[in-house]
């Protein structure tokens, strides 16, 4: 049967009205497409909403090729946890008004929620968001003409198989959706097998320039995320170390073994062997990563900064690794393994973001934070912790569920310098910085010029649509080399007032809310705030509207009367008062702050609940509490400490195979390091040629004094010496005061002039015969103008000496 054309016509409005939250482009109405979905009985929760794949019938403009999906280093395949970011332009001249964006699961529709792979992230808020019907798709915030977004894609857990990534693009009134081609990605899971190293980079990089880059650590081993056994008394993150290497060289990878550095930060935490081992690398590397030990493992970012580093990388060396000891552990540690940073299109990554799960050295065969030392024999391949390592482990999970990441890192790119070569941009500043027709300069700052970053740039001099100026500024920290001039310290570019530019531009970047500060109430309900700062004023140099400080209530001690008191949090509990059997156990708190109206604090501060250990009499290990442990070995640097525990159940019910004594590492401050001195030279000549003079000798500081050692003792030595007794003319004037010196030398003086003798002033002294270590110099008096009836000594040449860089090589 034939359907009524009005019928039809009718069904076309009511889809595209429909579809207006999809494209939000009226085009799509004005254009008087019909589009056809995929049959509704797969219909979930949103009526299908996210299944339909939507098409324009009639001709399609063959130039989808000018649109592009990319994932940033074009990677074949995806780590799963990672974060990538995902960018989705138009080539010039084109552009597009309208997009939507997925992820699936290979072979899904998407008609069921758990046929969607990852998870997207927002970046800029008044571009992106997230689709109404259909929250696992994103889409545009407001229609207007662009040539690209960007989003964070986290990809999704193991074994979730290949994923692709799918977009659309509303230009005008033409839709394109890619099942293939620049508008699809598809992307497999990473195999990461323990008995395999750590995939290598398969390609050469091709990128020109060098590029910077800040890695930030983000702690994340806390009691609050992984209680299990957490060690209270001693937990930290040992100093980071690291570097930006070529593809020769291996700082650590799965399935590799552990060279002496690394097990030295595995088991010790000391960055000691770890950096001498890269040092002695030479050319393969470029930069050596270094951070501090962080004590405790976990604080919040507003009492304690996230410790970051610096460092280079190039197209041979663009490569970067590093490792942490997560402490006290046996042999655990978290880190990168040769994470690249070049991309295949010959650029720069400008962001890389890992969670990061504990990994095994293989040099130590403990199972818990606080094992014994028990060394692995023989040395096991590196391979990371699951959650079936071992019923005791802190991170075991019966299910074999996957270990909640312990860390974060960040690496951002901060700065590009030389040349650069890849012609895809990475970001819309690069973009912008392609069409603008005064491209800034390189930064060409002196490695000896020490600078603060730069600070986010000012609001635009000018409120209307003349041109002004907005500037950023930085600080001179410090100046290595005084005879290479530091660049400005102030940078300026040209800008407009809001709404003027021609991308109308008006993105503020914020920082992330820094945590809430204590509520304002010791009692009852009070105020408590947070705040962030602006990153990045908007490119059109308009006011950034974005709210910086937030404020909620907050309640303390819901039940605030008059002769309420504030209490501590509770301690821990004690230990249960029988070693078999029923017992009793206690915990106390403790108060803070008594009622205000002076009367007694109701609040209770000691509870008590029973508890059962293993029935009395029927199990052969019946153990005493593990005593205190022993002072450390040592009284400085790397020692031992035990501790002990009986036996307490009788000797008949059985043999008891549980340790009594436990042993493990402890680390007290450095010793003490005395000053070490060379042995001293051979006495020097004699610095008079007659009467008495004096001869020098030195020694040179091998090793300046460390951590509080004996100071260096005198490094020159002065003795008396007489070559001959000088005549009595000789004589004269010999004494040690400069004032009577030149006394002498005006007397010989007169008297060379009397007796036909006429003395050169004294020579220049020579060089100095060593550069350091202690050397000596010499100076001549000759006689300028001697007759042959001249017998006066004063005639005669005369020779000076001096000790000269005495300080150590």
């Amino acid at each position: 049967q034939t359907l009524d054309p009005l019928i039809i016509r009718r069904a076309g409005i009511f889809m595209c009205i429909l579809l207006l939250q999809f494209f939000i482009s009226t085009a799509l109405c004005n254009a008087g497409f019909i589009f056809t979905e995929e049959p509704s009985e797969r219909a979930g929760k949103s009526d299908g909403y996210c299944s339909r794949i939507l098409r324009a019938q009639g001709t399609r403009n063959e130039g989808y090729n000018e649109f592009r999906l990319r994932v940033e280093g074009d990677p074949e395949n995806y780590q799963p946890g990672s974060t990538y970011r995902v960018t989705l332009y138009a080539s010039s001249p084109a552009y597009f008004r309208g997009f939507t964006l997925i992820a699936l699961k290979e072979g899904r529709e998407g008609d069921k929620e758990e046929d969607y792979a990852g998870n997207f992230q927002i970046i800029d808020e008044e571009d992106t968001q997230f689709m109404i019907n259909c929250p696992s798709a994103v889409t545009e915030s407001t229609p207007r003409r662009r040539t690209r977004i960007q989003v964070f894609w986290t990809a999704p857990p193991s074994s979730s198989g290949c994923v692709t990534l799918k977009a659309s693009i509303v230009q005008k009134r033409i839709i394109y959706f890619q099942d293939e081609g620049s508008l699809t990605k598809r992307m497999c899971e990473k195999e990461s097998l323990y008995g395999e190293t750590t995939e290598k980079p398969l390609l050469d990089c091709c990128a020109c320039g060098t590029a910077k880059y800040r890695v930030t650590f983000y702690g994340n081993w806390s009691e609050k995320v992984h209680p299990k056994d957490y060690p209270r008394r001693a937990n930290h993150w040992s100093a980071i170390i690291g570097a930006s290497h070529s593809k020769n060289y291996v700082l650590w990878e799965y399935g590799g073994y552990a060279s002496e550095g690394i097990k030295k930060v595995a088991e010790l935490g000391s960055p000691v062997s770890m950096e001498e081992e890269i040092r002695q690398k030479g050319d393969d590397v470029l930069t050596v990563i270094k951070m501090k030990a962080q004590w405790p493992a976990w604080q919040p970012l507003n009492v304690r900064a996230a410790p970051s580093a610096e460092f280079s990388v190039d197209r041979t060396r663009h490569l970067m690794s590093f490792l942490t000891m997560l402490g006290p552990s046996p042999d655990w540690n978290v880190g990168l393994s040769a994470e690249d940073l070049c991309t295949k299109e010959c650029g720069w990554a400008q962001r890389v973001v890992q969670d990061m799960i504990p990994w095994d050295a293989g040099t130590d065969n403990g199972v818990t934070y606080e094992s014994p030392n028990k060394p692995t024999v023989p040395q096991e391949k590196i391979r990371p912790l699951t959650s079936l390592d071992h019923p005791q482990s802190p991170f075991y999970d019966p299910e074999g569920g996957a270990i909640t990441p312990v860390a974060r890192v960040v690496v951002e790119r901060i700065a590009r310098k030389g040349e650069q070569c890849n012609v895809v941009p990475d970001n819309v500043d690069d973009i912008v910085a392609d069409i603008a027709q005064e491209e800034k300069e390189e930064d060409d700052t002196p490695e000896t010029c020490i600078y603060s970053n730069w600070s986010p740039w000012s609001a635009c001099s000018s409120a209307t649509c003349d041109k002004g100026k907005r500037m950023r500024q930085r600080m001179l920290k410090a100046q290595l080399d005084l005879s290479v001039p530091c660049p400005h310290t102030q940078d300026f570019e040209p800008c407009m007032g809001p709404g003027c530019s021609d991308e109308e531009g008006s993105t503020c970047t914020m920082s992330e809310w820094i945590t809430w500060s204590p509520c304002s109430m010791s009692c009852g309900m009070g105020l408590r705030s947070r705040e962030r700062y602006v990153k990045q004023f908007p490119d059109d140099g308009s006011v950034c509207t974005l709210p910086t400080e937030e404020n909620e209530k907050c309640i303390v001690n819901e039940e605030c009367t008059p002769n309420s008191c504030l209490v501590t949090e509770w301690g821990e509990w004690d230990s249960c008062s029988a070693t078999c059997g029923l017992g009793m156990k206690r915990r106390e708190r403790m108060v803070k702050m008594p009622p205000p109206d002076g009367s007694i604090c109701g609040a209770e501060v000691l509870e008590v609940e029973k508890c059962m250990m293993p029935e009395c009499h029927t199990i052969p290990c019946m153990l005493s509490p593990w005593s205190d442990w022993s002072d450390c070995s040592v009284t400085c640097g790397k020692g031992m400490r035990t501790r002990q525990r009986v036996l307490k159940s009788p000797v008949e019910l059985g043999e008891c195979i549980e340790d009594l004594e436990q042993v493990e590492k402890c680390m007290l401050p450095e010793c003490p390091t005395d000053c070490m001195v060379s042995e001293w030279t051979e006495w020097s000549e004699c610095n008079k040629s007659c009467g008495k003079g004096h001869m020098i000798r030195t020694r040179i500081v091998k090793l300046e004094p460390q951590f509080g050692g004996d100071s260096c003792p005198e490094t020159v030595q002065r003795k008396k010496c007489k070559i001959r007794k000088c005549n009595r003319d000789d004589g004269q004037g010999q004494v040690n005061s400069d004032e009577k010196k030149r006394r002498k030398e005006a007397r010989e003086k007169r008297r060379s002039k009397q007796g036909g003798c006429k003395m050169r002033p004294w020579s220049s002294w020579t060089d100095c015969t060593k550069l350091c270590g202690g050397g000596i110099q010499e100076r001549l008096m000759t006689a300028k103008k001697r007759l042959k009836s001249t017998q006066l000594p004063s005639c005669k040449d005369r020779k000076e000496i001096r000790a000269c860089n005495v300080y150590p090589c």
